[in-house]
């Protein structure tokens, strides 16, 4: 027999709560029960002030039933509190895991990697206070109405259970009938929105090709396929709807002229009031279930956010806790390396394995889609290796806490991405910036002058993904962010792309001061300029390690086999050094 699955972590997340749900529960059941105040008021106004024609009792009462609306309404505002705090909480709870998740995912190219996560974290936190949960909290008082409506007159019980029947059959039927649509729209939605977004990434490529009609017209096919079925949705559900409401509005009225029924034959307990009460405790019967049926949107919403974040959540779990460790030196241990392609699972690259010494520089070369940028992630921890490991100082890389390593570790990708801020918090990475340091950093890249020349200096904002800037600009901030604080290890992934050759000099410069220093730097390049400064060279082609050893080792070999690789590295290319 096989052992129980855990609980998911949304689930663990919700049982925390608990307390406050089932604080809140109770003040619905309390405030629900005061509902009935309006017809205990009027029932007692008929039968005693109409009767005693007493100025005093109509006052007493009335004072009573405005107590009782004033206490159910802070009933309901305690309750409304207790949920919104349910809701801070489990945002706390989950917020960082998400991001975290989120993360994960996109480096990995899987789904759930983008912002719709936090969307749904957004979704099951709102829902704690929408419509349908409160329905769902004050249903145990609707069994108290339908006993109260039995001990008036069993016939009128019946008559209410067959409407409370008739309700969740309609609510049965509109889930049958919207779910599909509702869920195909949703996904409609989320596919136009995701190609209106890449396409607003590739701005300039389309404007300057003439392509916006044809994105505008394949956008406008998604739009009106998440419009066809939100209309279809929204027809069903709206006729659902109008039913549920048909049904319980009926049943108020058939409940009082059942009454008056009885009453004629003298089989009503009470007396003639109970018609009226009766009528009313059958309308509020109905009430949880016409409500949950009539948001039943919210419903779906929610079932479909909760699937993708509890699928998001389980596909990237979190990293376990890592003792502090400390701080690392550089040296780098490279062992069997093998990387797949996350989202396929195809190989990238096997039996990858080179050491370096703090101080050392390794330029890793070879053809396009050899692995390149790959290795670049395994080395600073992005992604896991298929086997082997990544050390740095003797610690697996991967499971090593980035907040601890981060500082010690510089990074710059291939693809530059700059946050929005100002220059001195992209290169000081968002941190609390010591003027000296961000100063020293951008002087390293060639960057102090030009910075000192805007009129906000280090203050600038560089606006969204960098846009405020030019590519090599981009590219040096970039640079000066991955050397900033003399980190152990840099790896710098086609760090020259949008350099000119002023660049180039200070890329040369910054890594010459940096290796003497003791920082250890991989550098991934098809440009032969950097190898001026590299101790060892590393040769990835056809998934394989082709070579690795000391520079003019490895040059001399490439000389006299050139074939081996048509890039730029070959013989034929390489300067004299």
């Amino acid at each position: 027999m096989s052992a129980p699955k855990p609980p998911s972590e949304l689930r663990l997340a919700l049982a925390s709560l608990r307390p406050e749900l089932t604080r809140a529960a109770w003040f619905s059941v309390c405030s629900s029960l005061l509902v009935l105040a309006p017809s205990a008021y009027m029932l007692e106004v008929y039968d005693r002030v109409v009767n005693s024609r007493n100025p005093f009792t109509l006052l007493m009462l009335t004072l009573a039933v405005i107590g009782a609306y004033a206490l159910m309404e802070v009933l309901e505002w305690t309750r409304a509190h207790l949920l919104q705090h349910a809701g801070r909480r489990l945002d706390e709870q989950l917020r960082a895991r998400v991001v975290d998740a989120i993360f994960q995912a996109h480096f990995k190219k899987l789904p759930g990697g983008n912002m719709q996560p936090l969307h749904d974290l957004r979704a099951i936190r709102e829902f704690l206070g929408s419509t349908p949960l409160l329905a769902l909290l004050e249903a145990p008082v609707s069994l108290v109405f339908l006993l109260l409506v039995f001990a008036i007159n069993p016939l009128l019980g019946w008559c209410s259970l067959v409407g409370a029947m008739l309700q969740v059959a309609i609510g049965w039927l509109n889930e049958r009938g919207t779910q599909p649509p509702l869920l195909a729209a949703n996904r409609s939605a989320m596919a136009a929105q995701q190609y209106a977004s890449s396409s607003l990434r590739n701005a300039q490529v389309i404007e300057s090709m003439g392509l916006l009609r044809n994105i505008h017209s394949r956008w406008m096919l998604r739009q009106r396929e998440f419009l066809r079925l939100q209309a279809q949705a929204s027809n069903l559900a709206g006729g659902y709807q109008a039913l549920t409401k048909l049904v319980q509005t009926a049943l108020g009225s058939l409940l009082l002229g059942l009454g008056a029924w009885l009453l004629l034959h003298n089989n009503l307990n009470g007396g003639g009031g109970m018609m009226m009460v009766a009528s009313i405790l059958g309308g509020r019967v109905l009430t949880p279930l016409v409500q949950i049926v009539t948001q039943w949107r919210l419903v779906v919403n929610l079932r479909e956010a909760w699937q993708r974040l509890d699928d998001l959540l389980a596909t990237q779990p979190a990293k376990p806790a890592s003792m502090a460790l400390p701080a690392p030196r550089g040296r780098l241990q490279v062992e069997n390396l093998a990387a797949v392609a996350p989202a396929t699972g195809l190989p990238i690259f096997r039996n990858v394995g080179f050491a370096l010494t703090p101080g050392e520089v390794l330029a890793v070369i070879g053809p396009s889609a050899s692995g390149k940028t790959t290795l670049a992630r395994l080395l600073v921890g992005l992604w896991p290796a298929a086997t082997g490991q990544v050390r740095l100082d003797g610690a697996d890389v991967f499971t090593w806490d980035k907040t601890g390593l981060g500082p010690h570790l510089g990074y710059l990708p291939q693809g530059v991405e700059l946050l929005d801020g100002t220059i001195a918090d992209n290169i000081a990475r968002f941190g609390d910036a010591a003027p000296a340091k961000t100063q020293a950093a951008a002087k390293a890249v060639g960057l102090h002058a030009f910075i000192m020349d805007l009129p906000q200096g280090y203050q600038t904002q560089v606006g969204p993904e960098g846009a405020m800037l030019s590519g090599g600009q981009r590219q040096r901030v970039a640079l000066a962010r991955a050397i900033y604080g003399d980190p152990a290890l840099v790896v710098l992934d086609e760090p020259n792309s949008s350099l000119d050759e002023a660049g180039d000099n200070a890329l040369l410069a910054a890594i010459r001061d940096l290796k003497a220093r003791g920082t250890t730097f991989v550098v991934m390049t098809h440009r032969t300029h950097v190898l001026a400064v590299v101790d060892k060279i590393l040769l990835l082609q056809d998934g394989l390690a082709k070579a690795f050893g000391p520079r003019d080792e490895v040059l001399a070999s490439l000389k006299k086999t050139p074939e081996r690789t048509a890039q730029p590295t070959s013989a034929a290319a390489v300067p004299a050094l």
